[in-house]
């Protein structure tokens, strides 16, 4: 649950605040960056090293206990000095799953407000756990083996094997109904199509009891056509006179060829003469194209588009692996090894690297380097939906005559069979699964067709109801209150979505807390009761989201 706090609430402690917060209302003037440092990277580590240096006071200000701490993730200063400063907290030293939270400065360090992914008090009865880690490790173990075979996930394949459970820590679970002390536990196995699996596991300390499980692997099924960008640049790196399939101009991020193996980094693309690939599959470089551009990409889309330097904000390019496994019809992002891999499809011979699978699937790194939008739920249909809207965007941005840019997700890689896509935004149901409204049961569909209600409102917001034609694609959206409704265009609703994502949403956000927070975006970005203001509560209430 999130609650947004009443400015008074906050700035009851405004004094101690102030002592803590009134550093220099320039970090635009901060010392210059060190040699090798960019600038954007410099002011970005002082503007966590401030907001660490406030946590102590922040955590006084809002009334937590001495036994908790909050711990800086993230850092955001708008242009004109308001601050954003997103913590994780912790309990005794243990992490507090829920707890997180996020402080809204002006430019001079007054606090406006927070945002909470919890609403109360986080202490658990006892610190004391009943179980030991090595009986967690068990039940933990015991939960995920009991799913073999079974695939709930409509973009998974069955679990067949579970290969190896990491320690178990303990933690705090806030995420839902009374605080617990828990273990969580990372236990990995293999799907039947290959892709691996990791999932995290929540299990209270004293009973055993599931209380969570978090697939980190973040996958998308289907089957590919070939090779999908066309004739595109490439920026490569020169070294002793071969060239490498690696961009230093977009965070060093690099492309690997595993040669059909599931593990490991995968060998560098070198080429003599820079020409990579020939656009069929039998070249194995084409499909590396493709999966490089789609890389640089989706990096463009975010820092050209949001100012966000790579999926963490941090400067640093994730890497792709292609080729992997054989016959291997699926692609998946995961953030252990902060890279994207792409299989061959069925037969080897349909790459699934098509731009907006890349977008996607990065983009769930940018959701996990940000709100850390808890994967079940109402919140985990908000995850998959922030994936499908920036991986339309990403298409959107690139503009490929090959790929034309839609409102279709997958729409390429015909896993259907008989070229639909699998998903629609202007329609969610047409799908078969999809929910296109809200209702109290929503969250207890499949993350990917919860996320219907987010996709549907997203393009409403974008370009509003009834019949339309965009790039040759025919839709025809309605509303769920018979509304008539107006696009505001899809570069402002993704400018509100990626604020309400990065400054407001938090792990536990639902279908309401998202209205709230898109809300309070539009009103950063345009003003309270502008036609974007209206136009985002309009797009809600067509979803029944009011």
């Amino acid at each position: 649950m999130k609650r947004k706090l009443a400015v008074g609430a906050v700035l009851s402690a405004s004094a101690v605040l102030a002592s803590a917060i009134q550093v220099s209302a320039g970090i635009a003037q901060a010392a210059p960056a060190p040699v090798g440092q960019s600038a954007a990277a410099h002011q970005r580590g002082e503007l966590l090293a401030l907001a660490g240096a406030q946590a102590p006071a922040a955590a006084k200000a809002l009334g937590l206990s001495g036994q908790e701490q909050l711990v800086v993730k993230d850092a955001i200063v708008d242009a004109d000095g308001s601050r954003h400063f997103r913590y994780e907290r912790t309990l005794g030293g243990l992490p507090v799953l829920g707890g997180d939270l996020v402080v809204h400065q002006d430019a001079k360090g007054n606090v406006k407000g927070t945002d909470r992914a919890v609403k109360g008090a986080v202490a658990p009865a006892s610190l004391t756990p009943k179980l030991t880690a090595d009986q967690a490790v068990a039940k933990a173990s015991g939960a995920v083996a009991a799913t073999v075979g079974v695939a709930k996930d409509a973009d998974e394949a069955a679990l067949t094997s579970v290969t190896k459970a990491g320690s178990a820590q303990l933690v705090v679970w806030a995420a839902s109904g009374t605080p617990r002390l828990a273990y969580r536990t990372t236990v990995e196995g293999v799907r039947a199509d290959g892709t691996p699996s990791s999932q995290l596991i929540v299990t209270d300390a004293a009973s055993g009891e599931v209380l969570s499980t978090h697939e980190q692997v973040q996958t998308a099924v289907g089957t590919g056509n070939g090779v999908f960008v066309g004739n595109v640049q490439l920026t490569t790196n020169l070294v002793s006179g071969s060239y490498q399939l690696k961009d230093t101009t977009r965070g060093g991020q690099y492309t690997t060829n595993l040669a059909n193996k599931t593990s490991g980094k995968g060998t560098l693309y070198t080429d003599a003469d820079n020409a990579w690939g020939t656009g069929t599959v039998s070249n194995g470089q084409s499909a590396a194209v493709d999966a490089q551009y789609g890389a640089a990409a989706t990096w463009d889309f975010y820092k050209n588009t949001f100012g966000r330097a790579g999926i963490r904000g941090d400067g640093v390019g994730a890497y792709s692996r292609v080729h992997y496994g054989r016959n291997y019809v699926n692609a998946f992002w995961d953030d252990s090894c902060f890279c994207m891999t792409y299989g061959d499809g069925a037969s080897n011979t349909h790459p699934l690297t098509e731009l907006d699978v890349a977008g996607h699937e990065m983009s769930h790194g940018v959701t996990a380097n940000t709100a850390g939008l808890n994967y079940s739920g109402e919140s985990g249909g908000l995850n998959e939906a922030t994936s499908d809207i920036f991986g339309t965007m990403v298409e959107f941005y690139a503009n490929l005559p090959k790929d034309n840019p839609d409102y279709l997700i997958g729409e390429l890689i015909n896993i259907n069979g008989d070229g639909t896509p699998l998903r629609y935004m202007d329609k969610p149901s047409k799908d078969g699964g999809s929910a296109d409204y809200w209702s109290s049961t929503v969250g207890s569909k499949d993350v990917h067709y919860s996320s219907g209600v987010a996709n549907h409102f997203f393009y409403l917001l974008a370009e509003g109801s009834g019949a339309k034609t965009i790039n040759g694609v025919s839709y025809n959206s309605p509303t769920s209150n018979g509304s008539t409704l107006t696009g505001i265009g899809r570069d402002k609703a993704a400018q509100v979505w990626y604020r309400a994502l990065s400054v407001y949403m938090t792990s536990t956000t639902n279908y309401a807390g998202a209205r709230t927070a898109t809300l309070n975006a539009a009103k950063d970005l345009y003003g309270a009761g502008s036609t974007e203001y209206n136009a985002v509560a309009a797009a809600w209430s067509g979803v029944n989201v009011n």
